[in-house]
C-alpha cells in the first residue's frame, strides 16, 4: 500500500509538473543573502519573499498586493471586533498530510514563546495573552487561539485592531508543520526537509549561490501555478546584478542600483520599473551611547541632511524625501513631518550649529565623530558618503563600516555597539502603526535606537483602542510628531520599488506593498 501511495503521489507530480526546461525556469535575483528559512525568525524583504513561495497564511496576497483569502476561506468577526472565526480549506502539506486548524494553533503559540525569540513577535501583541506569554508571565497555551474542529480556527483579541487581518498575511504568521519541527529541530528548513503548504517546494539551496524551488504538487491552486521552478540568486552587488540581467542571466531583480536608473531607464524601457511604495528609509541613532543620547545632537544632525539631493540626485529620482517616517498614501494616516522641514539649507545649518555648540561640538568645539554603519550596497554606500559631506561643516568626522546585509540586521536586532545605522522599512501591512512600532518600547527586536518615550508608548496604546479612524490617525499623528521632535530615527527617504522585469515575465504588477507572488507569473519562451 505504501508503494502504490508513492506511486500515486509521483504521477501527480508528473502530471502537474514535467521536468523543467530552462524555459520553466524564473531566476529571481535578491538583493541579498536569506539570514534563515524559519518563517516565525525572518525579518528581511527577501526572507518574506522566499516565505510567500514556500508557505501561505490565513490570508495572503492577490497578484495584486491586494489582501486575499489564504488557507481561509471566509471569516467572521464579533460585533466588539475582539473575536475572528475562520473556516479553512481542506488542504495537503506538501508531504501529504493534511493542513488543520491545531497547525496554525501550534504555530501561533511557537511565534509568541519567548524561546522561540521570534524578531516579529511583538506585532501580535493584540491577540489575547499574546504580551504575557511574550514576557514569560503565562504559558503558551493560554494564547487566545483555538481550533474549532478540523478546519475551524478561533483567534481572540485583547481589544479591537482594524490592521489585524493584515497580520495575519505576514510571513510570520504561516503555519508550520509540527512533525518536522519536532523531528528535525532547527534543522527542519534544510532541503527535503523543509515541509510547507505554499506553491512551492525547497529542493536545493546552495549558500551564496542559490535556492531551488519546485512546484508543490499538493498546493490547493497547483494546476494553476505556470512556472515549474525557480532559482532565486542572492545578488547583493547591484551593478553584479544589472550585469546578469543585461546577459539574460536573471530575469527579474528587485533592487535596481540608484547611481544607473537613468542608464537602465534608456537600455531597458518597459523593463525598469520605479512605483510608490510605501516603505522608508531611515538613519537609527544609538540613543544609548552619549553624545547620540542628546535629542540636540540627533537633531543637528539630522536636519543638517539634504533629502532633496539624496532621493533626486543621487538617487537619480528612484526615491523621494522624507521628513516622516509614514510614507505618503498611507490609509488611515494623518499627514505629519519634521519642524525643520521647511528650513532653507543655511537656517538648517545655523540652527544645527547652535545645537552642537549647546552639546560642546561643532566649529570652534570639540569634533564630533560618528561611525556610519551600513549593509553592502553601492547605493547605501553612496548615500552614507554624501551624509558625512553635508555634516562636515559642523565638525563632523565620520567613518564607516559595512557588512553583508544578513550580519548587519543580525547585528542591530542584537543590540550591537554602533552610532548611527542604515535601515529601511517596507509595510507588512499598509497601517501607519506599521512604522510607528520602529521606535515603540518593548520592540526589542526592531528598535534598533534603543529609544523609549511614555508619552509615544501612550499614544500608541491609546490608538490601539480606539476604533473611530479619525480620531485614532490623529493619535497617531500626535505620536509621530513627538519622534520626529526627538529624532531617534532620523527619516532620509520614502521608498519607490525599483524593478528590473525581463520582457519574459508575465503578470508582474506594481503595486504598494512590493509583493510578487511567484504563483501568479508565467514565463514567455
Amino acid at each position: 500500500m505504501g508503494w502504490l501511495y508513492g506511486m500515486g503521489l509521483l504521477l501527480a507530480w508528473l502530471a502537474l509538473a514535467p521536468v523543467a526546461a530552462e524555459a520553466d525556469v524564473y531566476r529571481r535575483g535578491e538583493p541579498g543573502e536569506p539570514e534563515t528559512l524559519d518563517p516565525q525568525k525572518t525579518q528581511t524583504v527577501v526572507e518574506a519573499d522566499i516565505v510567500y513561495d514556500l508557505f501561505e497564511g490565513l490570508l495572503s496576497y492577490d497578484a495584486e498586493g491586494r489582501l486575499a483569502p489564504g488557507v481561509a476561506t471566509a471569516w467572521t468577526v464579533s460585533d466588539d471586533g475582539l473575536t475572528y472565526s475562520f473556516d479553512l480549506r481542506e488542504e495537503d502539506w506538501s508531504n501529504g498530510d493534511p493542513v488543520t486548524a491545531e497547525d496554525f494553533v501550534f504555530s501561533f503559540r511557537r511565534l509568541i514563546d519567548p524561546a522561540t525569540a521570534a524578531p516579529y513577535a511583538s506585532l501580535f501583541f493584540p491577540m489575547k495573552n499574546a504580551q504575557a506569554v511574550s514576557a514569560g508571565h503565562a504559558a503558551p497555551g493560554a494564547l487566545g487561539v483555538r481550533a474549532l474542529g478540523a478546519h475551524r480556527l478561533e483567534i481572540a483579541l485583547e481589544r479591537p485592531t482594524p490592521y489585524f487581518l493584515g497580520l495575519l498575511a505576514h510571513q510570520t504568521a504561516v503555519p508550520l508543520h509540527r512533525a518536522s519541527l519536532e523531528k528535525y529541530g532547527a534543522e527542519f528548513t534544510r532541503p527535503g526537509r523543509l515541509v510547507g503548504n505554499g506553491a512551492y517546494v525547497l529542493t536545493g539551496y546552495r549558500p551564496g549561490d542559490k535556492l531551488t524551488f519546485d512546484r508543490n504538487p499538493h498546493f490547493h491552486a497547483a494546476a494553476e501555478v505556470a512556472i515549474a521552478q525557480e532559482d532565486i540568486l542572492p545578488l547583493e552587488d547591484r551593478a553584479a546584478a544589472v550585469r546578469r540581467f543585461e546577459a539574460g542571466e536573471i530575469e527579474s531583480y528587485a533592487d535596481a542600483p540608484s547611481d544607473q536608473i537613468a542608464y537602465l531607464k534608456q537600455k531597458f524601457p518597459g523593463e525598469l520599473h520605479l512605483s510608490a511604495s510605501l516603505g522608508t528609509y531611515y538613519y537609527a541613532f544609538n540613543t544609548k551611547k552619549p553624545p547620540f543620547d542628546d535629542v540636540r545632537v540627533r537633531r543637528a544632525l539630522s536636519m543638517t541632511i539634504d533629502r532633496e539631493f539624496l532621493a533626486q540626485t543621487l538617487w537619480g529620482g528612484s526615491m523621494l524625501p522624507a521628513y516622516a517616517l509614514t510614507p505618503p498614501g498611507l490609509p488611515g494616516a494623518e499627514p505629519v513631518k519634521a519642524d525643520f522641514a521647511d528650513l532653507a539649507p543655511i537656517d538648517a545649518e545655523e540652527e544645527a550649529k547652535r545645537l552642537l555648540k549647546a552639546a560642546g561640538y561643532g566649529p570652534g568645539g570639540r569634533t564630533l565623530n560618528v561611525e556610519i554603519r551600513y549593509n553592502t550596497s553601492e547605493n547605501h554606500q553612496t548615500t552614507a558618503i554624501a551624509v558625512a559631506d553635508m555634516w562636515r561643516p559642523l565638525n563632523v568626522a565620520t567613518s564607516f563600516v559595512n557588512t553583508d546585509a544578513k550580519t548587519h540586521f543580525a547585528f542591530m536586532r542584537e543590540h550591537g555597539d554602533f552610532d548611527v545605522a542604515r535601515a529601511g522599512w517596507l509595510a507588512d501591512y499598509p497601517d501607519p502603526q506599521n512604522f510607528l512600532m520602529l521606535a515603540q518600547s518593548g520592540n526589542e527586536a526592531l528598535n534598533y535606537s534603543r529609544w523609549s518615550n511614555p508619552d509615544y508608548d501612550a499614544l500608541l496604546a491609546k490608538a490601539e483602542s480606539e476604533r473611530d479612524v479619525a480620531a485614532r490617525a490623529h493619535l497617531l499623528a500626535e505620536a509621530e510628531a513627538i519622534l520626529l521632535r526627538e529624532q531617534p530615527i532620523a527619516p532620509l527617504m520614502f521608498l519607490q520599488s525599483k524593478n528590473l522585469v525581463s520582457k519574459r515575465v508575465r503578470g508582474w504588477r506594481a503595486n504598494l506593498l512590493d509583493r510578487h507572488l511567484t504563483r501568479y507569473l508565467s514565463l514567455a519562451p
